[in-house]
């Protein structure tokens, strides 16, 4: 059997010169800009998503996870776990471990839920630890060439000439895509009927063949449609005019100033998430949202980057839990 090499003790003044390279490196690390420091040990940061492959949420948390996952200094690893409108998912996540390993990511649906359901076996707000709401996406009412209105104007008139004749799809009861459309009826003071579709890609399909007349749906994929003449922009959703579609006016501009409404999406964590995890996690998207490559992906989606600190995500959750309540409300939607 063949002897093993021996080792050859280190100079005293190479060891000395070793352990002050590798502190000097240690603090280089340590100082670099933009990002958040692993702690050893850490396990990989789990991202429970409430809601299917392939929703706005899910697609802004993949687009930034490579981002993330540098900015952390370890994985992130996505799980969807749709149902019940995100009930499900965000079971799961109040649940979990208060160490920072795991978080959610959540949409409108998490402050409406509370209004249209009439169960949920957690607390909106109570259970949950906000860390910060990353972005927003705009919403734009639109209607198949067949219906004879341009604008909103014209819109009411024709509902009003024709009440109970017109119809808006939705993704669904009790959605945002259903309460945008219904904030407009109210609003508008009309008799549409509600034809809801289990998701937004059977809805844009329906609207596209003339199946159903109206729906409110997110600006980026509508934006193609909107061009080509497939579909009619009578006005987007937002308080200001958005850039994919500088010609369409608001539908606050058009006679509703009371409406303004955006697909968001936000971090949170389980309730009693300590502050130090709460910033981490916070520096980290911010780390990550400094990278081209997570800003650039989600402003392709369609998002305005919002990033919100924690004090600030919860006012805003909050705010958002109550004005949701009075829209489900003038809606009249319910679910069991």
């Amino acid at each position: 059997m063949p002897s093993l090499p021996t080792t050859r003790a280190l100079p005293a003044h190479t060891l000395s010169l070793t352990r002050r390279g590798a502190l000097a490196l240690g603090a280089a690390v340590l100082a670099a800009p933009g990002l958040v420091r692993a702690q050893p040990g850490d396990k990989p940061l789990r991202v429970i998503l409430p809601l299917s492959a392939g929703s706005g949420a899910d697609g802004a948390i993949r687009a930034m996870s490579n981002s993330l996952s540098k900015a952390l200094g370890h994985p992130v690893v996505i799980e969807n776990l749709p149902g019940a409108g995100g009930i499900t998912g965000t079971t799961q996540l109040v649940r979990a471990a208060k160490d920072g390993s795991v978080i959610g990511v959540v949409s409108n649906n998490h402050v409406v839920n509370p209004s249209v359901y009439k169960n949920i076996p957690f607390d909106s707000l109570q259970d949950i630890t906000p860390i910060t709401v990353i972005g927003a996406t705009p919403f734009v009412l639109v209607a198949h060439p067949s219906v004879e209105a341009k604008n909103v104007k014209e819109l009411i008139a024709l509902a009003k000439a024709k009440p109970g004749t017109l119809n808006y799809g939705s993704s669904g009861n009790g959605t945002i895509l259903h309460l945008g459309a219904a904030m407009f009826v109210d609003q508008a003071k009309l008799d549409i009927k509600h034809i809801p579709y289990r998701g937004m890609g059977p809805l844009m399909n329906d609207i596209l063949g003339g199946h159903v007349q109206l729906g409110v749906v997110a600006v980026a994929p509508a934006a193609p449609h909107i061009k080509s003449g497939a579909l009619r922009a009578i006005g987007v959703t937002t308080a200001t005019r958005v850039k994919a579609l500088p010609g369409v006016p608001t539908l606050a501009e058009q006679g509703l100033p009371a409406y303004e409404l955006e697909g968001w999406v936000a971090a949170v964590g389980p309730a009693g998430l300590p502050k130090a995890e709460v910033d981490r996690l916070y520096q980290g998207f911010k780390a990550a949202l400094d990278m081209p490559e997570a800003r650039d992906a989600l402003i392709a989606q369609g998002y305005e980057i919002k990033l919100t600190p924690p004090d600030a995500s919860a006012a805003f959750f909050r705010s958002e839990l109550a004005r949701m309540a009075q829209v489900v409300k003038n809606a009249n939607v319910s679910m069991d």
